[in-house]
């Protein structure tokens, strides 16, 4: 009994972590990708797909070693640390969460024909209900893995449906005719930036899956995490490369929407609104449960009442969705400091990692660090080259 708990536990924090990746942003992401590099993005999805697993690998193992939360390992590392990093966690899930509730809403307006505002209350009250069960965290987890289950089956069948040229993206993969670095950095941050790095960690770290003799679930989990999101990925890769590989035009309006509708027809533009509203209410989830996991180690208020925060936030974006609408300039800010984001806090967890205070006499793969150090460079790098444009502009 108690195995098939954990492994309910572990499958849960996987999907969260990969449902909490796959929202509005990253179905766009890859549509256009797919687009501009064709065959050779199979290239661009192999390599993030590594350089994911060695983030959260790192990431996940510091938190259950250590048994804290990110924000307080970033504190033992450097006081006050802790605190900047949760706002800028708090402030990018704020902003996508905005995002999230509105992308839910289309996805309803696609399946029903409701006014998109509607759409995005609907779907807030959906995410809500999660928060006010007593078990919220198993409902939670198993929320996401039949939404999850349920993406992957729809993308899969219009990946089917669209023929893709299979032969030549497998060729590609291993010998690309292009290799866009900006794409790279740009899935690595969409798949494990800002707060999604967390996500799954944390989740494990509530459900009491920690120390030293967790490692090998803490790895399944974090694989599997990964994994899950990169099958979505793939899919829709292959979706859209046979879309154009008929000679179809994406509309640039909306280029996910336009593979399925493309490819199945009126029936393949209901089956984007099914897909479209599962990941962006499992994004708001997630969003919502991680923000709040960031902040709630600095009052004991926050941690006692912590669904009835999560709901506030959640109402917070809805309401800010509906009155304001997506306001460009958060959005445009919040993602530009979600791009310092992981640098950052995985630079921390690398120098936690083997600080003995926190990790006692455990000793860190030098593979991983390794792994880690090389995104940090990497992902610091393309950052500081996007506030220059910012900026300029």
């Amino acid at each position: 009994m108690k195995t098939q708990r954990n492994w309910s536990v572990l499958l849960g924090a996987a999907f969260l972590m990969a449902t909490s990746a796959v929202g509005p942003g990253f179905l766009t992401q890859t549509t256009v990708f797919t687009q501009s590099l064709g065959a050779s993005f199979g290239f661009v999805i192999l390599l993030s797909i590594v350089l994911d697993i060695g983030v959260q690998l790192n990431v996940w193992r510091v938190i259950a070693v250590s048994e804290k939360r990110a924000q307080d390992i970033a504190n033992a590392v450097l006081p006050g640390l802790g605190a900047c990093i949760a706002f800028l966690i708090v402030l990018g899930g704020l902003a996508f969460n905005i995002g999230n509730v509105g992308g839910a809403g289309l996805g309803l307006h696609v399946l029903a024909g409701i006014p998109v505002e509607v759409g995005a209350v609907i779907s807030a009250a959906i995410a809500i209900g999660i928060f006010l069960v007593r078990e919220a965290g198993k409902l939670m987890d198993r929320f996401t893995q039949i939404l999850g289950a349920l993406m992957i089956g729809l993308i899969l069948y219009v990946a089917w449906v669209s023929s893709p040229p299979v032969a030549e993206a497998a060729i590609r993969t291993i010998a690309p005719e292009e290799v866009d670095f900006a794409a790279i950095v740009t899935l690595v941050g969409g798949t494990v930036g800002g707060y999604i790095t967390f996500a799954g960690g944390h989740r494990l770290l509530d459900a009491g899956v920690k120390g030293k003799e967790a490692l090998g679930q803490v790895t399944a989990s974090a694989v599997s995490g990964i994994s899950l999101a990169s099958i979505i990925r793939i899919f829709l890769f292959l979706a859209t490369l046979g879309v154009l590989q008929q000679g179809k035009i994406l509309n640039p309006e909306n280029p996910p929407a336009s593979v399925f509708e493309l490819a199945a027809g009126s029936f393949g533009y209901k089956l984007f609104g099914v897909v479209m509203l599962s990941a962006a209410v499992t994004s708001v989830v997630g969003s919502a449960y991680t923000s709040v996991s960031f902040i709630k180690s600095f009052d004991k208020r926050i941690a006692k009442h912590e669904n009835w925060v999560i709901i506030a936030f959640i109402a917070v974006s809805t309401t800010i969705f509906i009155f304001i609408g997506k306001p460009v300039k958060l959005l445009v800010w919040a993602g530009l400091l979600n791009g310092f984001v992981l640098p950052v806090t995985l630079a921390t967890m690398l120098l936690a990692a083997h600080k003995k205070s926190l990790m006692g006499n455990y000793r860190h793969p030098r593979l991983l660090t390794l792994f880690g150090v090389l995104v940090v460079l990497l992902m610091a790098w393309m950052a500081g080259s996007t506030l220059l444009q910012q900026i300029g502009g």
